[in-house]
C-alpha cells in the first residue's frame, strides 16, 4: 500500500469518527520481508534446484507453494477454540481456490459470554473485554468498528496497521488482506492457514488471535499489537549491530519454548528469522506470520530421557546419539499436562523406567513436504535440494537465527541469492573471529546447522534435547516468562491519536471518499460507490 493511498484512507477513517462513534508507534517496514517466488515442487525436486532460482532480488522472503498437504490435527490437547480446518487439499487449483471461504461467518471473535472461551495466559487482558463488549453491542464486528492509526509494516499476502476499537481504549494489530490479491496470486490457502493456526495458539510468546472477520474486499485479523517492533531493528541497534550472548540466550530461550510449543500442536513453523520475533511492551518477544507454517500430524509421547554432559571444555558431548531416542518410548492413548490434583503429582524422579528418567516428546517427525518455502539465507539444505523436508527445518533455522543474533550475519549470505543457497548446500560453517562467541554457542550452532537432517540436533528429540545444551546452563525453563529481558522498549503514546481524533470530530463536513473500503463506505449509508483499496 503506497503512502499516499494510506494517507487518504486514514483521513476518511477520522472523518468518519464523528458522524459514526461521537466521542468515543510505528516499527516501519520489514526490509527484507519483500514479496517473494514461488518454485514448483517438482522442479525443486532435482538436485540442483538452487542453480535456477533468481537472483537479482535483494529480498530474503520466499514465499510458499500451495501444495502443502494438510493432515490431521495434533493428537495432544490443543488450546481453546480451534478452528476447523475447511481449505482444500493438496493440489488446489486457482479454481478451487476461489471456492474457498475465510471463514463461515462474516465475523468471529474468539471471546464469547463464557469466561472459559478467554485463553488462558490472556485472562486478564482488558483487550479481550472490550472485544466482547463490541460484538455484544454491535455483532458482527467489522472494519467500521475500528480507527486504521498507521501501518506498521507488510508481508506477502496483507499488510499489517495498528488500529484503535472504536469508543474504547484497546490497541490492536490488524492483518489486512485483499481477497482479489489473494486469489490473484494463488494464496488464498496461506491466509486461511495462517487464520486457523492463530486460532489455535495459547501461549505467551506466540501472537493472541482477538477476533476475525472479512468484508467484501478485505479479510482482517485483529491480533496483540507489539510496540516495541522486531528483533532485526532492534539487534540494529546494539553496539556492532549484534547482541552480547546474555541477550541472544534470552531472546534464543524464548523463541525456543515457542517453536515447542508449535510443534507439540503439530505446526511446523519454516519462517524463523529475526525480522518475524516481534518485541512486546514489557520486553518479551512474540512470533510473527504463520502463513507459510506447515500443519501435520504429531504423537505426545514419554521417552527415555538421554543423559547429556559436558566435557572438560563445557562443550556437549553425545549430539549425534539423538536417534537412538525412540527406543523405550511409552506412548499412551492420551497426554495431558498437569492433570493431576497438586498432592497427588509425581515427582520428577518418580517418572522412570528402569532407572531412566521419562521426558516429555511432540515432535512432528512424520511431518513431510515439497514445497520450496521460507527465507534464502534461512533455507535448510533439504529445501534447496528438493529432497523432502519436516520440522528439523525449525531446528536449522533456529540455527541461522542464534548465529544471527550473536554475529550480526547469517552463516551462508552470498553476494545474491544464487550464491547463498549455493553456500548452504556446499559450504561448510564458519565462524568469524570478531565477535567473539564462547565454545558452548558454537557447539550448539555447529549441532543445529548439521546439513543431514537426520544427524541434526532435535531432529528426534525435539526441543528438550536443545534445552539441555549448556550453552542454555542457568536458564530456569519454568519462569522464563518472569526474567528481565535485556532491552524494554519505550511506551507508546496513544495520546498523539486522540488529539488527531479530536481534530476529525471537529470537522464541519463529513464525507465519504470514493476510495473507502467497501464495509466502511456501506456503513457510512452514502450513495457514493467504493473503489478498490490498495493494501500492498
Amino acid at each position: 500500500m503506497n503512502s499516499k493511498s494510506y494517507n487518504k484512507l486514514s483521513s476518511a477513517n477520522d472523518k468518519m469518527d464523528s458522524k459514526t462513534w461521537g466521542n468515543t508507534h510505528s516499527n516501519g517496514t520489514l526490509e527484507r520481508n519483500q514479496s517473494g517466488l514461488s518454485m514448483d515442487p517438482s522442479a525443486a525436486s532435482k538436485p540442483a534446484a538452487y542453480l535456477h532460482t533468481p537472483s537479482d532480488k535483494k529480498s530474503r522472503h520466499m514465499a510458499s507453494h500451495p501444495d502443502d498437504k494438510k493432515f490431521p490435527g495434533p493428537t495432544a490437547n490443543r488450546a481453546a477454540n480451534p478452528v476447523p480446518m475447511t481449505v482444500s487439499e493438496t493440489g488446489a487449483t486457482p479454481t478451487e481456490v476461489r471456492q474457498v471461504s475465510f471463514d463461515s461467518s462474516r465475523s468471529n471473535s474468539f471471546d464469547s459470554s463464557s469466561t472459559s472461551h478467554i485463553k488462558r495466559h490472556t485472562g486478564s487482558d482488558c483487550r479481550w473485554e472490550a472485544i466482547q463488549l463490541a460484538t455484544c453491542r454491535d455483532s458482527p464486528l467489522s472494519l467500521v468498528h475500528f480507527r486504521l492509526l498507521k501501518r506498521l509494516g507488510y508481508g506477502d499476502i496483507g499488510s499489517v496497521y495498528l488500529v484503535q476499537l472504536r469508543g474504547t481504549e484497546a490497541f490492536f494489530a490488524m492483518k489486512v488482506m485483499d481477497k482479489e490479491s489473494l486469489i490473484s496470486r494463488n494464496k488464498l490457502v496461506r491466509a486461511e492457514t495462517e487464520k486457523e493456526i492463530l486460532g489455535l495458539l495459547d501461549h505467551p510468546f506466540l501472537p493472541t488471535l482477538y477476533t476475525h472477520f472479512e468484508t467484501d474486499k478485505f479479510y482482517c485479523l485483529v491480533m496483540e499489537y507489539c510496540c516495541g517492533g522486531n528483533l532485526h531493528s532492534l539487534r540494529q541497534k546494539q553496539p556492532n549491530r549484534h547482541f552480547n550472548e546474555q541477550a541472544a540466550r534470552f531472546y534464543a530461550s524464548e523463541v525456543l519454548l515457542a517453536l515447542e510449543y508449535l510443534h507439540m500442536l503439530g505446526i511446523v513453523y519454516r519462517d524463523l528469522k529475526p525480522e518475524n520475533v516481534l518485541v512486546r511492551d514489557g520486553g518479551h518477544i512474540m512470533l510473527s506470520d504463520f502463513d507459510l507454517s506447515l500443519r501435520c500430524s504429531v504423537s505426545p509421547m514419554l521417552v527415555k530421557s538421554s543423559s547429556v554432559h559436558a566435557g572438560a571444555n563445557g562443550v556437549e558431548k553425545g549430539l549425534g546419539h539423538a536417534a537412538g531416542a525412540n527406543q523405550g518410548c511409552m506412548q499412551p492413548s492420551a497426554f495431558f499436562p498437569r492433570i493431576l490434583p497438586k498432592k497427588s503429582r509425581k515427582t520428577k524422579s518418580d517418572f522412570n523406567v528402569n532407572g531412566s528418567l521419562l521426558e516429555f516428546n511432540a515432535e512432528p517427525t512424520d511431518a513431510r513436504s515439497m514445497s520450496f518455502v521460507g527465507t534464502h539465507e534461512y533455507l535448510a539444505p533439504e529445501i534447496i535440494r528438493g529432497e523432502g523436508h519436516g520440522s528439523a527445518v525449525d531446528w536449522w533455522t533456529f540455527g541461522i537465527f542464534l548465529y544471527e543474533l550473536l554475529h550480526g550475519m547469517t552463516p551462508f549470505k552470498g553476494s545474491n541469492n544464487r550464491a547463498t543457497l549455493c553456500n548452504v548446500v556446499e559450504q561448510p560453517l564458519r565462524f568469524p573471529d570478531n565477535p567473539p562467541v564462547t565454545n558452548v554457542a558454537r557447539d550448539l550452532i555447529r549441532g543445529l546447522l548439521v546439513k543431514d537432517p537426520l544427524k541434526r540436533i532435535a531432529t528426534k528429540r525435539g526441543a528438550t534435547e536443545i534445552k539441555q545444551h549448556p550453552f542454555f546452563e542457568g536458564v530456569n525453563w519454568a519462569l522464563v516468562r518472569g526474567a528481565h529481558p535485556p532491552s524494554v522498549p519505550d511506551p507508546v503514546d496513544f495520546s498523539q491519536f486522540r488529539s488527531k481524533e479530536k481534530k476529525a470530530m471537529e470537522s464541519t463536513t463529513v464525507t465519504t471518499p470514493s476510495n473507502l473500503p467497501a464495509a466502511v463506505a456501506k456503513s457510512t449509508k452514502t450513495a457514493d460507490s467504493a473503489a478498490k483499496f490498495e493494501y500492498f
